[in-house]
């Protein structure tokens, strides 16, 4: 903080480099302190556009004095994202051959994009525009003026055209301007956006006409001159009303700033609406298929309202669902998580997702955009009538997407029931978007808009920045990392190992407890062996992604603390990871009292993918590489 105020105090007297860096470090303190709770302003941020327009009469007050620093302090104190700005001066003597756009640029850390209107005191005099990002493409042409010929200057950037401008005194030559300029609008491509001086009243037959093609982003209402006491608006920002429909405005107000120039300055704040095609930033994944329900889970790219339809009918997808918690709807939101209850086991339903853009959501007042509907797809949950099931199982892909679909090609024409990711695929995520890019490649490839996933934690999932935000990602059944769910007459759990190495280890920096959650799951295991779903199941599956049993290494702690317990566990068989060699441990070949199977790694040529069977009385498994070899063709 006392960095911060010597900043603020001593910005006057730093050289522009200096200033570049300062502005640089106060925006990272300002992000870092928000930390994930600002990624919803981060996102509207980037959607967001606020427009100034100023006349700044070179820099003449009220009272008589040129202050160029009183200018750019009105503009910095006000971040606008471009500025256009009318009465400008280049290197006249007027000025002090000070060429005054380049001097607020420097001031501003914006670039200058300058327009002579005519050539005035040794210089030239016209307009300029400001902006925070380098402009694609600028242009200007020369519009009537009786009085002195005027000058109409545009700025071209990804996503919008700005424009400054300057009318002249002369209604005539003020509605010829407007004829050349709504010609030249014509022949764009990308939403326009007009500010300037246009020295006309609101009521006038000039911003008459401006109105069959113009919409008043600014409220015409609030005066702009003289600036000490305003008396009449005759400066406006104006969107081309054909492109209306690609933002909202969120914001318009006159600054109250008195003595700095003869006008006042306007801001406009919009906000672009999300176009329909770009709202999902994934497509929907199915999770948690357990105690008669299902969660829906899918990411957009802007907050929106979500909800899913579903049904039996896909014709006719009678039922509702959102995010409800304590009677509101949770909204405004970027990662959905919707859980659908009540459903019958057996049973199709088909659903969509849902998701309308939220522009604004104040106490008062939501403005909401377009909203975007996913393809129909449908899902199954198991009955406990049938056994029979299909698994897949990958572990260790470490974000390898050819190594994930090399394996998928060995197994994709096996009609499949769910899909396990058994650790160390979404390793090391860095942030949510490094997370949501692998997530997503991964439920594409095993189409999990149709088919649920689990996502088991491997020791890689826990490291680096976004590790405990998969939580957003996921739906763990029964809210751990570990667990416990019945597919048919077959009972599957999960286990969390934690890291491999012990916790105080130096790489942790004491900020792990994983031997607390391995004790947890002594408790949990402890239950779970005694549970009717247990001990009525036809076929035990115990999945985790360290192995207990056949481990390398020296450190082992889970077979300390479980041991005592799956050496009585009536397991079929232990799926495990993380040596990235693929092995096999007969029944007692490692002290285990079950059949334990370890997957290969990421590599195209250790990589492996296992098939687990069940049809009838009889459980298989089959472990085959990337090139469809079978590794293991066991019953189990």
């Amino acid at each position: 903080m006392i960095l911060i105020l010597y900043i603020c105090f001593n910005f006057r007297n730093l050289n522009i480099m200096n200033k570049f860096f300062l502005l640089a470090f106060m925006l990272l303190f300002q992000l870092s302190s928000f930390g994930l709770f600002a990624q919803n302003s981060n996102v509207r941020a980037q959607n967001t556009l606020r427009m100034m327009n100023y006349n700044v009469r070179n820099g003449i007050g009220l009272d008589g004095v040129t202050n160029y620093q009183r200018i750019a302090d009105v503009i910095n104190n006000a971040q606008p994202d471009v500025v256009a700005l009318q009465e400008l001066d280049s290197v006249t003597n007027r000025s002090a051959k000070v060429d005054v756009l380049r001097r607020l640029a420097n001031e501003t850390l914006m670039y200058p994009i300058y327009s002579g209107a005519i050539d005035y005191d040794g210089g030239k005099y016209g307009l300029g525009i400001l902006s925070k990002v380098k402009p694609l493409r600028t242009g200007s042409f020369a519009l009537p003026g009786r009085e002195e010929v005027r000058t109409f200057l545009w700025v071209e950037f990804d996503r919008y055209i700005y424009c400054s401008t300057h009318f002249s005194l002369t209604e005539a030559d003020r509605i010829k301007s407007l004829e050349i300029i709504q010609a030249w609008v014509e022949s764009q491509q990308k939403p326009i956006f007009l500010a300037g001086d246009l020295n006309a009243e609101p009521q006038s037959a000039v911003m008459q006409l401006v109105a069959e093609h113009g919409k008043l982003l600014t409220n015409p209402k609030q005066n702009t001159y003289p600036a000490n006491k305003p008396a009449c608006c005759i400066d406006y920002i104006i969107g081309n009303k054909a492109d209306e429909s690609r933002y909202t405005v969120v914001g318009a107000r006159v600054i109250p700033e008195a003595v700095a120039s003869d006008h006042r300055p306007l801001l406009v704040d919009i906000i672009w609406k999300q176009p329909v095609a770009s709202i999902f930033r994934t497509k929907p994944y199915l999770q948690n298929p357990v105690d008669g329900g299902i969660t829906v889970m899918w990411s957009t790219t802007v907050p929106t309202y979500s909800w899913v339809a579903y049904g039996t009918n896909p014709a006719a997808l009678d039922k509702k669902a959102s995010y409800l918690v304590d009677g509101q709807v949770i909204s405004n939101n970027l990662n959905h998580k919707i859980r659908l209850t009540d459903l019958e086991p057996g049973q199709k339903y088909y659903y969509r997702v849902y998701s309308q853009e939220i522009i604004t959501y104040q106490a008062y007042s939501k403005k909401f955009g377009e909203t975007a509907t996913s393809e129909l797809a449908n899902f199954t949950l198991p009955t406990t009538k049938t056994g029979d099931f299909t698994a897949i199982i990958f572990n260790d892909l470490h974000k390898q997407e050819a190594t994930l679909k090399a394996l998928y090609k060995q197994v994709e024409d096996t009609p499949y029931d769910f899909v396990v990711f058994n650790g160390d695929c979404v390793d090391d995520p860095r942030n949510e978007a490094d997370a949501i890019q692998y997530i997503s490649a991964c439920n594409d490839v095993v189409k999990a808009d149709h088919t649920p996933v689990f996502y088991l934690r491997g020791n890689h999932e826990i490291r680096n920045a976004f590790s405990i935000g998969l939580r957003d990602l996921y739906d763990y059944v029964g809210d751990k990392t570990y667990g416990a769910f019945s597919w048919g007459d077959t009972r599957v759990v999960m286990l969390d190992c934690g890291e491999d190495k012990p916790d105080d280890h130096w790489v942790y920096y004491g900020l792990n407890d994983f031997s607390g959650l391995r004790q947890d799951q002594v408790r949990f295991l402890e239950k779970e062996v005694k549970t009717k779903a247990f001990k009525k199941a036809k076929k035990r599956v115990l999945l985790h992604h360290i192995p207990v049993y056949g481990a390398p290494g020296e450190y082992n702690p889970c077979l300390e603390l479980w041991n005592p317990i799956l050496k009585k566990a009536p397991f079929n068989v232990a799926i495990n990871a993380h040596t990235h060699a693929f092995s096999y441990h007969p029944k007692g070949s490692a002290g285990n009292n079950f059949p334990v199977v370890v997957g290969g790694g990421p590599n195209l040529k250790n990589a492996t993918v296992m098939l687990l069977q069940k049809r009838g009385e009889k459980m298989t498994l089959k472990v085959l590489d990337t090139q469809g070899k079978a590794l293991l063709d066991i019953v189990l």
